[in-house]
């Protein structure tokens, strides 16, 4: 008799519906599982039939033969366990074969018939409702997960029992009707801008950062406040929009970092990797491919402490996702698209020592040991950041004033409005933000007048700069005049920019 149940797998980080079919004829016992199934999913075999066999059901006579379709895409991980346990059940009428159909299933099985979660529940739900199903069975640690997509009633199992209980009409005390709007499932940063003193350029650049989604740079030495900027820089990001949390929270779902309790992430994530992350941690791939850091920090903030630490084969692969906001990883099983969005933070010492420029301390480092130390971060990749700052040390004096710096809130104030005034300008044709303009547009949405044409021409002229820092700084004095309110880029918003490519104008970045 044949039987079918459904269940969903991921590909990338979106989810996508799968029939689990399954058969028996007389013969020898067996029990085949077909339909590229990874070793995880391959051992399900044992595992079914365990969980059947303790749960007191009977486990189908002869050869029994199930497939995942579609066939052609490998599947992975214990997900479909249960599914593959109720479908088995079917065959014998154990459950309600009608009923069955109404459900997409997913949930490891323990032995016992214990349903443990799993990954990407959210995905999951979302491809069950877009394909026109109005239930699902879930593991109950991964129930309110489930529950954020708008639709589908959601029915919560501790054990293959409960499932077999709701199959047959007893579901009501399995329903999950909490519904969580928001969690602040991803950690951000602490701290407020408030409690810096001094620092007022890189509090501005980090500002114009903010509120056009630019790339920065912090060059200084050790001590003087790079990394406690750039942990502030999360209070003063905007609020995410419903669009942004929802792809930010699939992320987290597909890499299991939601928990039990989780929500709708509405917190700007923070990733700060050291710097001995490997390319593959920092930009997804492996045997089984998943999402990486640069993915993790989707719509928030990458804080690479030390850049110059980190392997430069790492630094390389970020170049694409920086331009494109997107990372594919190409393997054998297939291609994988993940998002890759985010503003990148990083800082470095202004040489090997770190005390070039400090005038309490003796540089030991000449030139040329400089020149080599910035030469670790190739040209193309500096050419993507659009903010070089130098942060310098704070006075003693300085520090010790009482006088209260220009509050988070105070700043992110400033930033909603400029990126109010770029939402209505790009309204309908994708950008989100200054900073991803496609080269192609820059002229049409960043176009200069005659007296700020003139002042970059002579930036280039006198400068190190490529066709694509010339596009920056572009991007960046349409930023710096939305902070202003200005319709149109003057000479004095392209000349800060020009001035926050610090290492361009030192001859260090060609």
């Amino acid at each position: 008799m044949l039987a079918l149940a459904h269940s969903a797998a991921m590909l990338g980080i979106d989810g996508y519906v799968v029939r689990v079919e399954a058969d028996s004829a007389p013969g020898t016992p067996g029990f085949t599982l077909i339909g590229l199934p990874d070793r995880a999913l391959a051992e399900a075999r044992e595992r079914v039939r365990a969980a059947i066999v303790h749960c007191g059901y009977l486990f189908p006579a002869g050869r029994v033969l199930v497939n995942l379709a579609p066939a052609d895409i490998r599947k992975e991980g214990p997900a479909f366990d249960l599914p593959v346990a109720l479908a088995l059940l079917a065959i014998d009428e154990q459950v309600d074969t009608l009923a069955l159909q109404r459900f997409v299933a997913c949930g490891e099985l323990a032995l016992d018939g214990t349903v443990r979660p799993v990954r990407g529940t959210l995905p999951m739900a979302i491809a069950a409702r877009n394909a026109g199903f109005d239930a699902l069975l879930v593991p109950s640690a991964n129930a309110r997960e489930a529950a954020l997509v708008e639709g589908p009633l959601v029915y919560a199992v501790a054990s293959l029992s409960d499932a077999v209980a709701v199959l047959l009409g007893h579901g009501e005390r399995f329903r999950h009707t909490a519904r969580s709007a928001a969690s602040g499932g991803a950690a951000a940063s602490a701290g407020d801008f408030s409690d810096v003193r001094g620092q007022s350029v890189p509090k501005r650049a980090l500002e114009i950062a903010a509120a056009g989604g630019h790339n920065a740079l912090l060059v200084g030495p050790p001590g003087c406040g790079k990394t406690m900027l750039a942990r502030r820089l999360p209070s003063i990001l905007p609020a995410m929009t419903a669009e942004e949390a929802l792809e930010v929270t699939k992320i987290y779902s597909v890499t299991g970092m939601l928990g039990e309790d989780a929500g709708i992430v509405t917190t700007r994530p923070f990733r700060s990797p050291h710097h001995t992350i490997s390319q593959i941690a920092l930009c997804g791939g492996g045997a089984t491919p998943h999402p990486g850091e640069i993915s993790l920090a989707q719509h928030g903030v990458l804080f690479l402490d030390e850049l110059p630490e980190f392997a430069r084969a790492a630094l390389e692969v970020m170049r694409q996702p920086l331009e494109e906001g997107t990372v594919t990883i190409a393997r054998a099983a297939g291609s994988f698209t993940y998002p890759a969005r985010f503003t990148l933070v990083a800082s470095m010492n202004p040489c090997p020592c770190g005390f070039r420029g400090v005038r309490s301390r003796d540089c030991r480092c000449d030139d040329a040991a400089v020149a080599k130390y910035v030469a670790k971060l190739s040209g193309p990749l500096l050419d993507r950041i659009d903010l070089h700052v130098d942060v310098a040390r704070v006075e003693f004096d300085e520090m010790l004033a009482r006088a209260p710096s220009e509050s988070s809130a105070a700043i992110r104030a400033r930033v909603e409005a400029a990126r109010a005034l770029q939402h209505a300008r790009y309204r309908g044709t994708g950008y989100a933000a200054n900073a991803a303009v496609a080269g192609r547009d820059v002229r049409r949405f960043c176009a200069l007048d005659g007296e700020a044409l003139e002042l970059l021409r002579m930036a280039a002229a006198r400068g190190h700069l490529s066709a694509r820092a010339l596009d920056r700084i572009a991007r960046v004095a349409r930023t710096i005049a939305d902070l202003a309110g200005a319709d149109a880029i003057g000479p004095p918003h392209v000349a800060e920019a020009i001035a926050y490519r610090s290492l361009e104008r030192r001859g260090l970045a060609a």
